[in-house]
């Protein structure tokens, strides 16, 4: 049964689920341990020396990150709005990809590119049936809203 199963192009939604659950989890934490120190630098105050997009100031742009990175990381782990937290961290990883580290060498862009395929992936088969999101669709289905 596994050896059909890995030969196959069938779907288990059962593992789809769990797997689901277990990218947004792992992948939101490890977003959050670099959403929170930016967010330490901007509660400390002081001189706020971070990439300026669009123009728009490095401490807006800082704010801009940090929702992004810690805020939609805590909704992505939840489940909860996924596909907008997801689509945040797309953006985000691929400004840094493209942008930012668009002149370094591929293994200085590797982190942020494989974040953005995640992301992508995420915000593609949203948050799975493991989450807030589905469990208030189920909850809609339900009360046929």
């Amino acid at each position: 049964l596994f050896m059909k199963y890995l030969t196959s192009i069938e779907n288990n939604e059962t593992l789809n689920n769990v797997a689901l659950l277990l990218s947004r989890i792992i992948v939101g934490f490890s977003m959050l341990s670099h959403g929170y120190p930016k967010l330490e630098k901007l509660l400390a105050g002081g001189e706020i020396q971070f990439f300026n997009f669009l123009g728009l100031g490095s401490e807006f742009t800082l704010i801009l990150v940090i929702i992004a990175e810690f805020v939609a990381s805590i909704f992505l782990i939840l489940g909860l709005f996924t596909r907008p937290a997801a689509f945040l961290n797309l953006f985000t990883m691929i400004i840094a990809s493209f942008v930012i580290h668009a002149g370094d060498a591929f293994a200085d862009r590797e982190m942020s590119i494989l974040y953005l395929i995640i992301f992508l992936l995420i915000f593609a088969f949203g948050p799975g049936s493991y989450s807030i999101d589905g469990m208030i669709e189920g909850r809609k289905n339900k009360s046929q809203w």
